[in-house]
């Protein structure tokens, strides 16, 4: 007899927390949530992706001479990475990656270095440093260092 006044009396008790719950009270957002509801609500509740998150959409572009030379292939940036694939260009004494705004040697001098590139290997990867944000640039430039001229360029896609 005392399980069943027990079993009535929690029956009870949970039916009206539902309906409680249920609720539409206009004054229910003015009250403290317990840590019990909290941690229902928030279960409940879909997951949101931060306001600031990288992005990790590809960039691409494809190569073209400039200058007389010959240049060729593909770049994609993913992150910090860029790959580039099929590429080929004319053969330089010190050829580099640059990350610029443009293709003059201005442009080239106020980019970002990413390294030495091989002229005959079709693929070749670059890591763009810390602190450096490809956002900020709309070309990769293959320059020559020691001539201090620009063989060519791909034109990132955004």
């Amino acid at each position: 007899m005392r399980a069943s006044h027990l079993t009535g009396a929690v029956a009870t008790v949970v039916l009206g927390l539902a309906l409680t719950a249920c609720g539409g009270s206009k004054d229910m957002a003015a009250e403290p949530m317990t840590s019990t509801g909290a941690a229902s609500m928030s279960m409940s509740m879909p997951m949101s992706m931060p306001m600031s998150a990288p992005s990790t959409a590809a960039v691409t572009g494809m190569f073209a001479g400039l200058n007389g030379k010959n240049v060729a292939g593909t770049a994609t940036i993913t992150g910090d990475a860029v790959e580039l694939t099929g590429f080929s260009s004319d053969e330089g004494p010190d050829l580099h990656l640059y990350l610029a705004k443009g293709t003059t040697e201005a442009d080239v001098k106020g980019g970002v270095r990413l390294g030495a590139i091989a002229y005959d290997k079709a693929a070749q990867r670059f890591t763009i440093p810390a602190g450096v944000s490809s956002a900020e640039y709309t070309h990769l430039v293959v320059h020559c260092d020691k001539a201090l001229a620009v063989f060519g360029a791909a034109q990132l896609g955004r």
